[in-house]
C-alpha cells in the first residue's frame, strides 16, 4: 500500500511538472529590459501581414493564409468589423463568411500567429469604419467617445466578441499574441481619455491580465498624444515616404522601452472613384522592410492581401468633398485582389529570407482564371411591391435611411409636383442634403441626377400632380475623420422653385432579397429589350461550361450600378469614373453545372448592346475624372487631417 501511495504521489508530481512546463511554454510578453517581445521565453520578432476575412470568400481563406505563410510571415493582423457581425442591433452573426473562429483556426493550423484588431472602430476603408449604422438612430450620439449610448452598445458587443476570443489567446493555447484597443484614435477629434480608459478596463475584464494590449497611431505627435494610454503598449504606423529613424524616435518618446513596432507598413494604397490607380514601388517596400527588420523592429505589412468590398461594404473619405472607395480593395498588395502572388510578394520573400527560415516547398500557384465571354442581358419589368414588400413609410418631410432602419443600398422617395412647371425649374438641395446620389424621374421619365457636394441643383418640368421619384443611393459611409456620423438619404428638404416638397412616400428597397430569391429573373419583359435612361434592372444567364473558375466581369458602355451573380452582390461598377473597370467574380460564386444568374442594376444609362464580358484578368485605367465642388461648399472652411501614406 505504501509503495502504491508513493507511486501515486510521484505521478501527481510529474503531472504537475508537465502542466507547469506547458503553461510556461505558452507565453507571449514584452521584455522592456531588452526591447523585444518574448515568445515562450525566447526573443521574438514578428513579420506580419494584414488580411481581412470579411473581404475574402470563406472558401479561399486557407489558400490566402497558406500563401502568406509560404512567403515567410509568422503572423497575420486581423480587423474585426463590428457592423459585419451585428448589422442589426442585438443580432450577432458568426456563421459562414463571418465565422471568425473558423478563420482563426485555419491560421493556427497553417502556423500563423494572430494580431487581433477588434476596434470597436477599425477604419480599414470599410463602411463607417466598422461601426454599425444603427448607432446613428441616436441623432446626437458622439461616436468613439464616452457617450453613454455609444459605450453601452460597444460594451454589449465586446461582451459577445471578446468572450469568444479569450480561448484563442496564445496564453490559453490559441494563436492570438496581442490585441489592439481602438484604432488610430489620435486621428479623431474627440481625444477622450475616459473612453480609452473604459475600453482598457473592458478588454482586461474579458481577456485577462496577461495578454498584450496595444495602440496604433499615425506618425505625428498629436496622433500619438491622443491615441496612447498608460497600460497600452504604443506602436506607430508609416509608409515608404517616411524616415524610419525619425518615426521610431517618435515611438520611443511615448514608449521609452520595449520593441520597435510598425503596425501598418503600407505596401500600397486604396483607390477612390475618380482617382488615378494607387501604387507603391516594390523596390521601396522591400528596401524599407529590410531596414526595419535589421533594426530588430517587428513589422506588419498593410495590406498583404486586400480582397474585395463586396455588396455595400466599401467606405468613403470626406476631406473637401465626399469620395467613395471603389469595390476592389486590391491595394497594390503583395497578394492581388484575387489572391495571386505578385512580384512584390517575391521581393518581400527575398528580404524575409535574410531574417528567418522560409518554409520549404513551392508557393501555391495563382487560382485558375477563365474568360467565359459575353452574356447579353434583358431588361426586367418589376413591381415596386417586389422590391419593397412592406410598403412605404408616409412622412410630411424626408426621412433618412437610419430613421427607417434601411442601413445600406437604396431608398425611393416619392411625391407629386405641387404645381405646373412647364419651363425648366430648379430642384434644389439647399443644405447639401443628398447622401449620396439621387436619380430623379417624373412620371417614370428620367430627368437626371443630384450628387453630394457636387451637383445640388437640377431642372425638372411637369404638371401639377405628376409623380416625382427620387431614388437615393448610399455610396458607403465615411470611414475616417470627423464625419463618420454619416447619415444617408435625403437629409433635408428639397425645394422646387419656391416650393418646399412635402407629403413623401418613402420605400426602403430590398433589392438583394429580390435577386437572391429569383424574383427578378422570373420577371423578364417580353418586348422591352431596348436600353433606356435612368434606373433599370437587367438580367441574363451565364451558361454552364463544366468549369467554375475565377473570372472578372467588364461592363463596357454601362454607366454606374451594381452586379449580382447567383444572388451574391459583387459590388459597385462605375467604369466612366474609374479607375476600376472590372469586378472580381470568385470561383465559389459560380456553378460549373447549373445556369448562373446575372443581375445588373444600371442607375443611369445602359448601352444598346446590353452585353457584359467575363474576362480572365482584371482591368483598370488612370481616371481622367475631374471633380467639381459646388460653390456653396467652397465657402466652407474644413480642415480634416487625412491619413498620410
Amino acid at each position: 500500500c505504501l509503495l502504491l501511495l508513493l507511486l501515486l504521489l510521484l505521478l501527481l508530481l510529474l503531472l504537475l511538472l508537465l502542466f507547469t512546463t506547458s503553461a510556461d511554454s505558452s507565453s507571449f510578453s514584452i521584455d522592456y529590459k531588452n526591447n523585444c517581445f518574448r515568445k515562450d521565453g525566447k526573443p521574438f520578432q514578428f513579420i506580419s501581414g494584414s488580411i481581412h476575412y470579411s473581404r475574402i470568400p470563406r472558401e479561399y481563406w486557407k489558400d490566402r493564409l497558406l500563401k502568406m505563410y509560404m512567403t515567410g510571415l509568422n503572423a497575420i493582423q486581423v480587423y474585426v468589423p463590428w457592423n459585419f457581425h451585428e448589422t442589426v442591433q442585438g443580432v450577432f452573426n458568426f456563421a459562414g463568411d463571418r465565422d471568425l473562429e473558423y478563420f482563426l483556426n485555419l491560421a493556427n493550423q497553417t502556423g500563423l500567429l494572430v494580431i487581433l484588431r477588434p476596434g470597436p472602430y477599425i477604419c480599414a476603408e470599410w463602411e463607417m469604419g466598422g461601426l454599425p449604422a444603427w448607432l446613428l438612430q441616436k441623432p446626437n450620439i458622439i461616436l468613439r467617445s464616452a457617450d453613454t449610448e455609444y459605450l453601452k452598445a460597444a460594451s454589449d458587443w465586446f461582451g459577445v466578441l471578446l468572450t469568444k476570443m479569450r480561448p484563442w489567446l496564445y496564453q490559453n493555447g490559441g494563436n492570438i499574441i496581442s490585441v489592439q484597443v481602438e484604432n488610430e484614435y489620435g486621428s479623431y477629434f474627440a481625444c477622450d481619455y475616459n473612453y480609452m480608459r473604459h475600453l482598457h478596463t473592458l478588454f482586461r475584464l474579458f481577456l485577462g491580465e496577461d495578454v498584450i494590449l496595444f495602440t496604433t497611431d499615425g506618425n505625428t505627435d498629436k496622433e500619438m498624444i491622443c491615441g496612447t494610454l498608460e497600460g497600452l503598449y504604443a506602436t506607430i504606423d508609416f509608409g515608404t515616404d517616411t524616415n524610419i529613424t525619425a518615426a521610431f524616435i517618435r515611438q520611443r518618446r511615448f514608449e521609452p522601452k520595449g520593441p520597435l513596432v510598425n503596425s501598418e507598413f503600407y505596401t500600397g494604397w486604396l483607390d477612390h472613384w475618380g482617382d488615378k490607380h494607387a501604387s507603391v514601388d516594390t523596390v521601396k517596400v522591400s528596401k524599407m522592410l529590410g531596414e526595419m527588420l535589421s533594426m530588430g523592429a517587428s513589422v506588419n505589412m498593410y495590406m498583404f492581401e486586400g480582397g474585395t468590398n463586396f455588396g455595400y461594404w466599401n467606405g468613403a473619405d470626406h476631406d473637401t468633398r465626399f469620395r467613395s472607395v471603389v469595390t476592389s480593395y486590391d491595394y497594390n498588395a503583395p497578394l492581388s485582389e484575387a489572391g495571386d502572388p505578385t512580384d512584390k510578394l517575391l521581393a518581400i520573400r527575398d528580404v524575409i529570407k535574410n531574417f528567418r527560415d522560409i518554409p520549404v516547398g513551392p508557393m501555391p500557384p495563382a487560382t485558375p482564371k477563365f474568360a467565359y465571354g459575353f452574356v447579353t442581358l434583358q431588361k426586367v419589368w418589376t413591381l415596386l411591391d417586389t422590391l419593397s414588400p412592406q410598403g412605404p413609410v408616409q412622412s410630411q418631410y424626408p426621412l433618412t435611411f437610419e430613421e427607417i432602419k434601411q442601413y445600406y443600398g437604396f431608398m425611393l422617395y416619392r411625391t407629386t409636383l405641387p404645381r405646373n412647371v412647364p419651363e425648366p425649374t430648379p430642384l434644389i438641395s439647399p443644405l447639401n442634403g443628398i447622401h449620396d446620389r439621387a436619380y430623379v424621374s417624373v412620371n417614370g421619365v428620367y430627368q437626371g441626377l443630384m450628387e453630394r457636394d457636387t451637383a445640388l441643383v437640377m431642372n425638372v418640368t411637369g404638371q401639377q400632380g405628376d409623380q416625382l421619384d427620387i431614388l437615393v443611393e448610399n455610396m458607403g459611409r465615411v470611414h475616417f475623420g470627423s464625419y463618420i456620423n454619416d447619415n444617408k438619404g435625403l437629409l433635408g428638404n428639397l425645394i422646387l422653385g419656391n416650393d418646399v416638397l412635402t407629403d413623401w412616400s418613402i420605400y426602403p428597397l430590398d433589392i438583394d432579397t429580390a435577386v437572391a430569391n429569383g424574383w427578378l429573373q422570373a420577371a423578364h419583359s417580353g418586348s422591352g429589350m431596348e436600353a433606356g435612361d435612368g434606373p433599370m434592372i437587367y438580367s441574363g444567364t451565364l451558361k454552364p461550361t463544366g468549369l467554375a473558375w475565377d473570372t472578372f466581369v467588364k461592363l463596357n458602355g454601362w454607366t454606374k450600378g451594381q452586379v449580382w451573380v447567383n444572388g451574391v452582390n459583387l459590388g459597385r461598377y462605375w467604369p466612366q469614373r474609374g479607375p476600376q473597370q472590372t469586378l472580381y467574380v470568385p470561383r465559389p460564386f459560380l456553378s460549373a453545372t447549373q445556369p448562373n444568374n446575372i443581375t445588373v442594376l444600371e442607375l443611369e444609362r445602359a448601352p444598346s448592346h446590353r452585353r457584359i464580358l467575363f474576362m480572365d484578368r482584371p482591368q483598370e485605367h488612370p481616371s481622367n475624372y475631374i471633380p467639381k465642388t459646388h460653390p456653396i461648399l467652397l465657402k466652407r472652411d474644413r480642415s480634416i487631417k487625412n491619413k498620410i501614406l
